[in-house]
């Protein structure tokens, strides 16, 4: 392991977080969004250009969260296949749950285009690897369903063409999503937070939201700096969600997740390894996902090895070893940077959109929020201003908890046991 390795995001390199200059804590405003990352950014980019005046609050620098430290892959992934929501949801209400996947993937596209982002947004599809046999069975059947209903152009690489996706052995083949595509996303937060700023949103940082209390037809939002009125408030803290929001915390798990990135490589490894520049995933319980990084000149690679300590140096030494059972030739590669952040979690898998004793809470994205953090953000901000864009498969009546949940997942040591045990006996 590398005596320098930097425990900051690869990504804060060409996209720092900013330090906002302090100033007046406004008295009142129309909307208060707690949390700056794509949900909040976007919710007040939208709730701005609509005229009204918007506050956002942030506990650290904006961007701080998930939002500058996930993989950067726009994916609108769901825990659940589209053939196994169709078995519990009926065909109708699978269609419109996925459906809205694919429309919030082009909305984003749109977006980077229209707004002219600099964000390093790549068209290269994602491989996805199949750990077992089975597996790329239920991903030639996973494909079959998808180009059914939406015509995806998804389609299966059999084991003995997968050197043409990916420089490994470890694979029984797999799936291509052509419609899967990379971004940077400490460039992309940034590009939404200017845009946001841009159109009017006071973004408060070193800000942390304390309570919120309903006055009348106002809110109250204590704050560590004193206490701003609000005729809304939208929760966009995901993983990130603590005591001020009580209700929020008991059904949000935070799961920490980490990334490595390798010293950079040389054009003919990367070549090999990464021959089409995907991003790249895999089929196995404790999963993995990784890619080039956009320049091309080196591997992230993120996942759950090493989830339950602490110890930033040790999750490295963990992830790295999975890094080396894919890439066996990455045994002598050092790593410049390790770090990790906290998804958010619902209890059904599912994203949410949904409003608790009058305020807005966009939450639960899963590991998705490259996507559905800014998609469910700008629903709850066109709720607000009462835009027929609002409608979405994800606004929740069904947000649940767990008996004994109180916001510290306890359980997740016994979970990561089991799935680690379901990985080694190929379930």
């Amino acid at each position: 392991m590398s005596q320098n390795l930097d425990l900051d995001p690869f990504w804060w390199e060409a996209a720092p977080r900013r330090e906002l200059d302090e100033k007046p804590l406004p008295d009142e405003t129309d909307v208060a969004i707690v949390g700056s990352g794509f949900a909040g950014s976007s919710a007040g980019l939208v709730l701005a250009r609509a005229g009204r005046k918007v506050t956002v609050l942030e506990k650290d620098r904006p961007g701080e969260g998930a939002s500058s430290r996930n993989g950067g892959i726009a994916s609108g992934n769901l825990r659940m296949t589209f053939g196994t929501m169709i078995k519990t949801y009926g065909v109708e209400r699978a269609k419109a749950i996925y459906g809205e996947g694919f429309r919030a993937r082009e909305d984003l596209k749109r977006f980077v285009e229209q707004e002219n982002i600099d964000c390093d947004y790549q068209e290269v599809g994602r491989w996805t690897g199949a750990n077992r046999p089975k597996h790329y069975d239920s991903q030639a059947r996973e494909a079959d369903f998808l180009n059914e209903h939406f015509d995806t152009g998804a389609y299966m690489v059999q084991q003995a063409d997968q050197h043409s996706e990916i420089g490994s052995d470890l694979y029984y083949g797999g799936q291509i999503r052509p419609d899967i595509h990379g971004v940077h996303p400490g460039k992309l937060h940034h590009g939404i937070l200017a845009r946001a700023m841009e159109a009017g949103v006071d973004v408060q940082n070193r800000t942390e939201v304390t309570g919120i209390r309903q006055d009348g037809d106002r809110f109250e939002v204590q704050t560590s700096r004193g206490t701003i009125k609000a005729r809304n408030v939208i929760v966009a803290t995901n993983g990130y969600t603590g005591k001020a929001t009580p209700w929020l915390q008991r059904r949000v798990i935070p799961i920490p997740s980490q990334i490595i990135a390798t010293e950079t490589l040389p054009q003919d490894v990367m070549d090999r390894l990464m021959p089409k520049k995907r991003m790249l995933g895999e089929s196995r319980n404790l999963y993995n996902y990784f890619r080039p990084s956009p320049d091309g000149t080196r591997i992230v690679f993120g996942g759950k090895a090493g989830t339950i300590t602490d110890d930033s140096i040790e999750k490295s030494v963990h992830l790295k070893r999975v890094l080396v059972e894919i890439f066996p030739e990455l045994e002598d590669v050092g790593l410049t940077h390790s770090w990790w952040g906290y998804t958010g979690f619902t209890f059904d898998f599912m994203p949410k959109l949904v409003v608790n004793d009058g305020v807005h809470y966009a939450t639960g994205f899963c590991g998705s929020g490259v996507v559905w953090a800014r998609w469910l953000g700008m629903k709850a901000a066109h709720s607000i201003v009462g835009n027929s864009e609002a409608e979405t498969a994800f606004a929740a009546d069904d947000f649940v908890t767990k008996p004994l949940y109180f916001g510290k997942p306890w359980f997740l040591p016994m979970v990561y046991f089991w799935y680690g045990m379901k990985d080694r006996m190929g379930l």
